[in-house]
């Protein structure tokens, strides 16, 4: 291949949307993506929520492309035929505990610019949910959910549409980053380019690595799910959460309907060293009822099953401590863009990070 302006590494949602905001007349760009089904890991393995912005704290990239991130994400959806569906959420007061919890939330997303939220009591709950138990809630009625294989495929059209150069089953196995450009080997070729992104996911840190880059350490975290089964799944019309963790960073886990009518229970969060391992030592259905019947308590035990799970790529060991979206110029090599460190919001905040990391790349090359 002839020398290209820029090569992108990840054909997740975020690799994926910088392919569609980085093309510009006359740039050439390839997207690499090492498994043979693009946006096949964490893009796909999550709970498919379209967050509103009211966890992450006020000022940081978080906060900042969530909201930025959830209208241009539904406006995208809208033209793009992607379902979706801007359905709200509520997140519960704890049983029996304070309400300073749901007030703290408020004032956090009124700071975020998340200005539609609201408190409300038990009987708008039973209104908008009659088969959830609450005594006071959290109404974020600017919350949705989407279809993220569907969001894949879309992104996917845009990036051929702007004739990126799309390499699937094609991992980075060396690369080298120069003053004036950088050559990166797939087991087919060597590529030239004027610049890269890192947006790998899992892979991020080895990717720096690999590249001479900065150092960091991506941990990989996997959440569970459990689906309700039968009649269940229409004793819920929305995202219905607990009390998140202090810092935001697990939401814990709740119920979320689907676009094609399930809904799953979930996601946990296991700290493990594994990248690719899913399934060893999953915990047992029986480990979901307690926190489903937190929710929705009318569930039955005959109402679950097990069902998938996800990994998703944290910058942080501690699932206490809030880590950031790491995306910026690399310190060492300049030619070097990550995007890196993408968990939660990150489906929300795909196209707003990749506008980030659009920018970025024009400083390079222009």
């Amino acid at each position: 291949m002839e020398e290209i302006d820029l090569v992108i590494i990840g054909g997740g949602v975020i690799g994926l949307a910088c392919a569609c905001e980085t093309a510009r007349p006359g740039r050439t760009v390839c997207l690499l993506e090492r498994h043979p089904r693009l946006g096949s890991e964490t893009s796909t393995h999550n709970s498919g929520v379209i967050h509103s912005g009211i966890y992450y704290p006020t000022g940081s990239l978080k906060a900042r492309l969530c909201l930025e991130g959830r209208e241009t994400l539904y406006a995208f959806c809208a033209h793009h035929q992607v379902a979706y569906r801007r359905s709200g959420k509520l997140i519960l007061a704890e049983a029996g505990g304070s309400d300073a919890g749901l007030a703290h939330l408020l004032d956090r997303g009124f700071a975020n610019g998340v200005d539609d939220l609201e408190i409300i009591a038990a009987d708008v709950v039973r209104r908008l949910e009659p088969n959830v138990a609450a005594r006071v809630a959290l109404w974020s009625p600017s919350t949705g959910i989407v279809d993220a294989e569907a969001l894949v495929r879309a992104l996917q059209h845009e990036a051929d549409k702007h004739n990126t150069i799309v390499l699937p089953a094609m991992p980075l196995v060396a690369g080298e980053i120069y003053p004036d450009r950088v050559e990166v080997r797939t087991p087919a070729e060597m590529i030239r380019a004027r610049a890269v992104v890192n947006a790998a996911g899992l892979e991020a840190d080895q990717v720096s690595a690999m590249l001479g880059g900065k150092e960091f350490r991506i941990y990989p975290c996997r959440g569970e799910y459990a689906e309700l089964l039968g009649k269940s799944q229409d004793l819920v019309s929305r995202p219905v959460y607990p009390m998140p963790a202090s810092t935001g960073e697990h939401l814990g886990v709740h119920l979320t309907p689907t676009t094609w009518g399930t809904v799953t229970v979930g996601p946990t969060a296991h700290y493990q060293e594994a990248k690719d391992d899913h399934e060893s030592q999953r915990l047992p259905v029986e480990a979901f009822l307690e926190p489903t019947r937190s929710l929705l308590p009318s569930v039955q035990p005959a109402d679950l099953r097990l069902g998938g799970t996800g990994i998703r790529a944290k910058l942080s060991s501690d699932s206490a401590a809030f880590s950031d979206f790491l995306i910026e110029r690399d310190p060492e090599q300049p030619l070097l863009i990550h995007a890196a460190g993408i968990d939660s919001p990150g489906l929300t905040a795909c196209l707003s990070i990749a506008r980030r990391v659009a920018s970025l790349v024009d400083e390079v090359l222009n």
